[in-house]
């Protein structure tokens, strides 16, 4: 009783000290939209100012290795995050920083310019109109910076975004140091001089400033940005394992300093409930957690301005995020209790990148039990396999994803498993295809992977 009093007086002295901002429109957030679900935009700011735009002093960057700022307020972290009203998944999606996108009044740029441009627009107005208050001009650029952006990613997804989080160097390093460090795991050893990371191959257990350096780097990785975007990943799926462990959140300390950390440097939309946000996710383990990446084609696109880009179509971005998110509420194919006795395994044999994933996010979706998912040979025509006596449950697989595909026994299938092998007939609705515009050609295929989640440590580059 003495716990639970005390995480609930430290909980209410949270909400009651959060940096808000006005950054959604009326009507947007609340938490039920029309959707059925909960859409989020987490940002990480390389900013070296805290939560009140207050620039950090010389002391505090030293300790940080924050290096000298390119006097940009790029958002150098990107995630959307779905989560349906009953709290039972989440599923959080990176956006690469140098997707090349639309950004609404601004043209097409890469998408972490968008909050930098909308900040300077308003500093222009605000400077002519002879607003001279630096407080005042801080709130209004970093309010007009987030609307920017907010559109920027709503557009590019195809979705409403109810909420928004940002978090800032500083309290990205506090924040790990107060919840006693992220365990993380490394493929190779690493020694980068632009962020400072210097690790040795296997496990680490990071906070604070190594925290920073583990997420930051992108020089000298095989895949520069995109691998930076997984180390992203599985960071932050460390440290929700963290969080939703036993003794995290109930030790006064622990609890103590965490509050501190968000409260200094974490700014949220003011229609956010954080307090009814958190008792609606209670329920949420690890395994519940998943992260991704959006479909990306020419990784090495030039700019028409010169600039290195990552070279995105928005159709197929749109069509990934509908994939995870499942069906919406209104969907009249709703889940049903017979799907969750049929495991389903889905092998990519299309040729389409990330296929595999959503397919078997849409059958998760609609209350298959999800089983794993993987690349296969090439073939045109796609096939449900069953073992023997289980046709009609390979039937419920074809009608649920709306495919035409043969039902044919495999006596290889395991039982009680039904093995969806995708062609490149395949046209159902989670179809998504990283094929971009003539002159965008698509990156080269990798094998595909399970989506990283907080239910385990996954080693990376």
């Amino acid at each position: 009783m003495s716990l639970t009093g005390y995480a609930w007086a430290a909980m209410q002295g949270l909400v009651s000290g959060l940096n808000h901002t006005d950054v959604i429109d009326s009507g947007a957030g609340g938490e039920k939209p029309a959707d059925g679900a909960v859409d989020i935009l987490l940002v990480g700011m390389d900013s070296r100012t805290d939560a009140d735009g207050n620039p950090l002093s010389p002391e505090v960057l030293a300790q940080l290795r924050a290096g000298v700022s390119d006097g940009e307020q790029n958002t150098d972290t990107l995630i959307f995050v779905h989560i349906p009203n009953d709290g039972s998944k989440a599923v959080a999606v990176s956006l690469p920083r140098d997707s090349y996108v639309d950004v609404p009044g601004f043209g097409k740029h890469k998408i972490n310019s968008a909050y930098a441009m909308g900040l300077a627009k308003e500093r222009a107005a605000l400077q002519k109109q002879g607003v001279t208050d630096t407080k005042e001009v801080a709130q209004k650029t970093a309010q007009a910076g987030a609307k920017v952006l907010i559109a920027t990613v709503a557009k590019l997804t195809g979705s409403t975004i109810d909420h928004y989080a940002a978090i800032n160097l500083l309290g990205f390093n506090d924040i790990t140091n107060a919840i006693g460090g992220v365990d993380v795991c490394l493929n190779n050893n690493v020694n980068d001089s632009f962020s400072g990371a210097k690790f040795t191959k296997g496990n680490h257990t990071i906070s604070g400033v190594e925290a920073l350096e583990f997420v930051r780097q992108r020089h000298g990785l095989p895949r520069g940005d995109l691998d930076r975007v997984v180390r992203q990943q599985v960071f932050m799926a460390g440290m929700a394992k963290k969080m939703l462990s036993a003794g995290t959140l109930v030790d006064p300390t622990k609890l103590s300093d965490l509050t501190a950390a968000i409260k200094k440097s974490v700014v949220i939309d003011q229609g956010w409930d954080v307090f009814a946000f958190a008792q609606q996710m209670k329920g949420l383990s690890g395994g519940q957690l998943e992260f991704r990446t959006i479909p990306v084609g020419n990784v090495d696109y030039r700019t028409p301005e010169g600039e290195s880009a990552i070279q995105v179509d928005p159709k197929a971005v749109s069509d990934f995020i509908k994939g995870v998110a499942g069906p919406p509420a209104s969907d009249p194919a709703k889940p049903s209790a017979d799907n969750k006795a049929i495991t389903v395994d889905v092998r990519n044999a299309s040729g389409k990148t990330g296929l595999a994933a959503s397919v078997a996010q849409d059958l998760t979706g609609k209350g298959f039990t999800a089983g794993d998912t993987a690349n296969a040979t090439s073939r045109k025509t796609s096939v449900i396999r069953v073992p023997t006596g289980q046709q009609a449950a390979g039937q419920t697989v074809a009608d649920a994803l709306g495919s035409k595909a043969t039902v044919e026994v495999d006596k290889t299938v395991t039982a009680g498993h039904v093995l969806v092998m995708l062609g490149s007939d395949y046209s159902g609705q989670a179809a998504t295809s990283s094929a971009n515009t003539p002159s965008a050609p698509a990156a080269p295929a990798e094998p595909e992977k399970p989506p990283i989640t907080a239910n385990g440590v996954t080693c990376v580059n």
